[in-house]
């Protein structure tokens, strides 16, 4: 093959345009076609997919013939008949799935690729199946990877219509859309004809063709083809326009049939006379209940001969409202009265209303006429009824009035009485605040005197009407001292005994009323006004008590205040009983239980103060470290009882044996340590050797017995000359005792400048000489 020479053609573009054309023309009539399938029933449906889909297939083939008759070859090409029509068959089934698939009421994405596979399929198999019609001197040789790409370009393009076909099925006559629709799909179905009009390879060949039941094809063939083509899809199109004209027209028609039988039907079914009339006024309708009343016919009522039946009182007024709504188009309405079959008139209320079209003309008037016989007797009944109420109504108001003014009255007071009440209340919530606010402050106090102060403080604003004084227990319980009083509160004894206040007997608050003699308290004694003594108490203590007293102006101790003043009292006892706890544990935070004295954690706190204060006044300071001697063994010998009580009078010894501004704390063991603020290195020392002789003296008695003569041996350090910091000192003065014990105990030790440093002290002889 490759000796064989390769034949080229070329294409008629005019032909190619046409072919494009017509694609364009058969896929705006698969969209119209799509909307007829869709809304077919039955019959219809198989006729309009049985021509549609042989109108389509025929539009697709002629597309697919003018495209090939487009190009040129340089030999003469003949057409075998029976594979053209096998050809125009496929792309008949092709367009009848197509038309298939769009025309389902839903259409999911499954049955959109499935449609497109075998529309695609069918399109690419027309066009196959028309190149092997194909006769002439030529082999023709397909690049598969190109015919695969046709293929895949056919199920694409087929998708795509398939779409676009269900989008737009539901649009009736021309739409924009449609159009573009039509355009796209026409412009795209040329695509895959031509690619695979590109897959083709014609090699020139020396076997002639065999052209039994071949044709060949002319201008005139590819204008007859074209032609006819156009004619059946321009039919096609035209029967779908009329199709959907006279379904419509139909349809219009059995809406206006279905909604004049749906009129009648409610008009007969509402128990009320109905009647329609024309623009001009003449009845043209009226329901059974309107002839079954009057016993007239539909000819005696038609026109203006419904009059007659009108009461001859009524038929000017209700002619003249009728022709006013004529000529003004307003609706109507009227009551008159209407002569029944027997005779017999009954009151009707007759209503009109204009049915205008879109241009706002008037087309028919609706009208209806409701028998309201009894309304009308009811309502001259009610209006008797009215007159006869409103003259009971005229007694019963003269009444109504007077118990008004009497409510009135009454109303007044109590607003009054709410007003005063609002008033109250504002005032206690204020002395709530005023008390909640003391409560506040109260537990911010760190001392007694500063409860003392905010109760007194607050006590004026809490009880601005009662003036009273605060009075509290000494340590010892025997007597009451008043700390304090407000409002220029006047109690005879400013100082008594507990037993003088039922209050404090009792541990209750005790009221005594002006003039009452069977229980007052000897303390208030003289007092005329009425008085109320509360106990304060605190953890189920009492310390003290809160006196409070009536005035001449307010000559009453509301009860209802009771609350708040027992509420005073008792934060009044809290924060006193919290301060108390607070001096106990600060006590037993800093002292030595054994010996009541300073323990170290307080020594530590004033020896870092003290030196502080000396280094700003450029003062001395001494420090004095003593230690029991033999105190292991005097323990060993009397016992650990013994032993304290040598601990207990050694501190009160010291203690007696300082100034008022030094300090005595117990360092640790048998170890004391004394400081001397302002006190020089000589003043230290002599101080410490009185301390040393007059222990001597000392006699402990344990047990009935002495434990002889107790020594001690002290270290003495100065600042600044034997340090700059509380922990210099310290070791400074430890180094001293040391030296001290050392050379005999009983004895005085001055430290010498770094003595700290210089003297080497054995650990295990060594006393608590650590500093933090």
């Amino acid at each position: 093959m490759n000796s064989t020479m390769i034949l080229r053609g070329s294409y008629d573009h005019g032909l190619v345009a046409l072919s494009v054309v017509l694609a364009i023309f058969v896929s705006y009539a698969a969209l119209d076609l799509a909307g007829r399938v869709t809304w077919s029933k039955g019959r219809a449906r198989a006729i309009w997919l049985a021509a549609g889909a042989s109108a389509m297939g025929l539009g697709i083939w002629a597309m697919h013939y003018v495209g090939m008759l487009a190009l040129a070859m340089p030999m003469p090409v003949y057409y075998h008949l029976p594979t053209v029509v096998l050809s125009l068959l496929a792309a008949i089934a092709a367009s009848g799935v197509a038309l298939i698939v769009v025309g389902r009421p839903l259409m999911n994405r499954a049955q959109e690729i499935a449609g497109s596979v075998i529309m695609g399929s069918g399109i690419a198999a027309m066009h196959y199946i028309g190149m092997a019609a194909m006769r002439c001197s030529a082999v023709i040789v397909y690049d598969l990877r190109i015919v695969a790409l046709s293929i895949v370009l056919a199920i694409g393009v087929s998708l795509v219509a398939l779409i676009l076909a269900f989008r737009v099925r539901d649009e009736q006559g021309v739409s924009q859309r449609k159009t573009i629709s039509a355009l796209v799909m026409g412009s795209a179905i040329p695509v895959m004809h031509y690619t695979g009009m590109w897959s083709a390879t014609f090699y020139s060949s020396t076997v002639p063709p065999d052209l039994t039941h071949a044709i060949g094809i002319s201008t005139i063939g590819v204008v007859a083809i074209s032609s006819s083509s156009f004619l059946v899809l321009a039919g096609v199109i035209a029967s779908s326009f009329l199709d959907r004209v006279i379904s419509a027209q139909r349809g219009n028609l059995n809406l206006a049939l279905e909604r004049e039988l749906y009129f009648k039907m409610m008009a007969e079914a509402v128990p009320e006379i109905i009647w329609t009339a024309n623009p001009d006024g003449e009845d043209d309708f009226f329901n059974r209940k309107c002839f079954d009343y009057t016993g007239l016919t539909i000819e005696e009522m038609r026109g203006s001969g419904w009059k007659v039946v009108v009461h001859p009182d009524d038929v000017e007024g209700c002619f003249s409202k009728w022709q006013n709504a004529l000529r003004t188009g307003q609706p109507y309405e009227v009551e008159y009265r209407l002569r029944a079959k027997d005779g017999a008139f009954r009151w009707f209320l007759g209503r009109a209303n204009p049915v205008v079209n879109s241009a706002g003309v008037i087309v028919k008037w609706f009208g209806t006429c409701t028998d309201i016989e009894n309304q009308k007797q009811s309502q001259q009944i009610l209006e008797e009824q009215i007159l006869e109420r409103t003259t009971q109504l005229a007694d019963v108001n003269t009444r109504l009035q007077e118990e008004m003014l009497e409510k009135d009255y009454a109303r007044n007071e109590l607003d009054q009485q709410n007003e005063r009440m609002m008033g109250e209340l504002r005032e206690r919530t204020q002395r709530a605040t005023m008390l909640a606010k003391m409560g506040e402050l109260l537990q911010s106090c760190i001392s007694r005197d500063e409860v003392f102060a905010a109760a007194l403080g607050f006590a004026p604003k809490i009880f601005p009407a009662a003036p009273g004084a605060i009075a509290l227990l000494d340590a010892s319980r025997s007597v009451a001292e008043v700390i304090g009083a407000w409002s220029e509160c006047q109690l005879p004894a400013q100082v008594f005994e507990p037993a003088s206040c039922w209050a404090l007997r009792t541990g209750h608050p005790h009221l005594v009323v002006a003039g009452d003699s069977t229980a007052p308290c000897a303390h208030a004694a003289g007092v005329k006004n009425t008085y109320l003594c509360i106990p304060i108490l605190a953890q189920g203590e009492t310390l003290g008590v809160l006196h409070l007293q009536a005035t001449n102006d307010a000559p009453h101790l509301e009860s209802a205040d009771q609350s708040l003043k027992t509420t005073f009292a008792g934060q009044v006892g809290l924060s006193i009983a919290n301060i108390r706890l607070r001096e106990a544990l600060r006590t037993q935070s800093v002292r030595d239980a054994l010996t009541g004295l300073y323990n170290r954690r307080y020594l530590e706190e004033v020896l870092e103060r003290e030196v502080r204060r000396a280094a700003r006044a450029a003062q001395s300071l001494g420090v004095l470290m003593i230690d029991l001697d033999h105190f292991k063994s005097f323990n060993d010998t009397y016992g650990h009882d013994a032993g304290d009580a040598v601990l207990r009078e050694t501190g009160q010894f010291l203690v007696k044996g300082i100034r008022a501004e030094d300090f005595v704390c117990r360092f640790g063991g048998e170890e004391f340590v004394v400081i001397l603020p302002t006190a020089n290195l000589e003043a230290s020392q002599a101080r410490a050797e009185r301390l040393r002789l007059k222990m001597r003296e000392q006699t402990v008695m344990h047990q009935g017995r002495s434990l002889g003569m107790i020594t001690i041996s002290i270290g003495v350090a100065s600042f600044p000359q034997h340090g700059m910091s509380p922990k210099e000192l310290m070791a400074s003065a430890d180094a001293a005792l040391y030296e001290a014990k050392r050379g005999g105990r009983d004895q005085v030790a001055v430290a010498t400048e770094k003595a700290a440093e210089e003297v080497g002290i054995p650990d295990t002889a060594k006393s608590e000489a650590g500093w933090s």
